[in-house]
């Protein structure tokens, strides 16, 4: 997570649009791209299953939770089915705020990212590290009602447990009752021994900067929530649709997911 803008350096945002098959990237995050399918063959599959998971979950928020604000972050480059496009699809009304510490990111979001009339979008640079100039940034959003706080595939990428468990706290303890945290994270629960094993030794090589967590650590951050039905699941699992073309397994979309309410 480099808080400077350096082509020759990969990063996450980047990547993950070349493997959704975007052009937005440079040499270098294809370069990390392809060293991590080699240890994970179906990084591309979960890339897809992830982006599936966040239109579901915004789709529940918007529609059956009656979320109309939405803090995003980690939104990595726009692609379909963005978070304000699938909130204001069901509530024009709704304000999304988007934050990324990539500078291209936010390049892109403010050219391509536009809001309906009713609702707005705002583009923040900013890194996750730090959740309070991220919460006194989002001056769009009322903290006096329910926020969708959106931490998709982002909190894998802080090494230690112990921040990433302060930093999701920090942010819910920002936000009313009856907002809605909606998480996806990494993990290596789903893999075979051989799979797991070629992602231990990426991290440790420094191929991968991706560091995975059990099921234990991963349910540390929804301490306190109501966890929604189905629960925490393989990101696949999470309300599939039934109509989907592509239904990744665990092991492919080796993360984990969630959608969980503040009491």
């Amino acid at each position: 997570m480099s808080d400077r803008f350096d082509s020759g350096v990969a990063h996450p945002a980047r990547r993950y649009n070349y493997w959704l098959g975007g052009k937005d990237n440079f040499a270098a995050d294809r370069e990390s791209g392809d060293l991590l399918a080699k240890s994970y063959p179906a990084a591309r599959i979960a890339a897809r299953a992830n982006r599936a998971f966040l239109r579901r979950a915004v789709g529940y928020l918007a529609a059956e939770a009656g979320i109309r604000q939405f803090l995003d972050i980690g939104t990595g480059l726009p692609t379909v089915d963005n978070t304000h496009e699938v909130a204001q699809r069901i509530a024009p009304d709704s304000r999304i705020v988007y934050v990324d510490n990539d500078p291209m990111v936010m390049v892109h979001a403010r050219a391509l990212l536009t809001s309906t009339p009713e609702g707005e979008t705002r583009y923040i640079e900013e890194d996750l590290r730090h959740p309070a100039k991220i919460l006194d940034a989002a001056s769009i959003l009322d903290f006096a009602r329910p926020v969708g706080l959106i931490l998709v595939a982002v909190v894998h990428f802080l090494p230690s447990q112990q921040e990433a468990a302060s930093i999701v706290r920090t942010l819910l303890d920002a936000l009313p009752s009856g907002s809605h945290l909606v998480m996806s994270c990494a993990t290596t629960d789903f893999l075979t021994p051989e799979l797991k094993a070629n992602w231990d030794e990426s991290l440790r090589t420094g191929r991968s900067d991706v560091h995975p967590r059990t099921r234990a650590q991963f349910d540390e951050y929804l301490t306190g929530l109501d966890v929604i039905d189905p629960g925490v699941v393989a990101i696949s699992e999470w309300r599939p649709d039934p109509a989907a073309t592509e239904r990744a397994t665990p092991v492919e979309a080796s993360l984990f997911g969630a959608v969980a309410r503040k009491p």
